[in-house]
């Protein structure tokens, strides 16, 4: 992987998670009916992350979930060597406003299988998208309600998420694949 740069340093992160936490709050009109699911694996630290900045301003804690979205997929083959690595909702989802986070969004099909999946589990009042990149390059007309950073990439640039808990930093790359 040939890194071209950094687009987020951890302070650039950091206030983009701040920022996006109080669109969710203005949006939704506070937490009281929201709830968080992070898509497996990164989508699951941004939802951590937006969350804990959802309860440093409003004071409140909001349920928040995890699912792999690896079984709704349609874009794999038969052939695919797919972990499926389960979901963790122990929360209704009917009549909330489901808020989904994930770290990059690309062509939207990891959209469409993570709706899928939330239609399986109940029947929410709304679905909101959170990115912390918007890369382009859609294939199916879905896009982020909340952007932390919108960066138009070719294809043969990816996008790498880098967080502490995982990597020991905090910093988005671009990088020639």
């Amino acid at each position: 992987m040939k890194i071209k740069g950094t687009l987020m340093d951890a302070e650039g992160m950091k206030s983009t998670f701040r920022r996006l936490a109080h669109q969710v709050i203005e949006r939704n009109d506070g937490v009281k009916n929201l709830v968080l699911i992070g898509i497996k694996t990164r989508g699951v630290t941004v939802a951590e992350r937006i969350l804990a900045e959802l309860k440093n301003i409003e004071g409140e804690q909001v349920p928040m979930g995890a699912f792999d979205i690896a079984l709704y997929r349609d874009d794999l083959g038969e052939n695919s060597d797919i972990a499926f690595l389960g979901s963790e909702i122990d929360f209704p989802l009917d009549g909330k406003d489901v808020l989904i986070c994930d770290d990059v969004i690309y062509t939207g099909r990891t959209v469409r299988a993570a709706i899928s999946e939330i239609m399986q589990l109940g029947r929410p009042k709304s679905v909101q998208l959170l990115a912390l990149i918007d890369r382009g390059h859609r294939e199916l007309p879905f896009r982020a309600d909340y952007t932390g950073k919108n960066v138009p990439t070719s294809h043969k640039e990816g996008i790498a998420v880098r967080f502490v808990e995982n990597d020991g930093e905090d910093c988005v790359l671009i990088y020639e694949k």
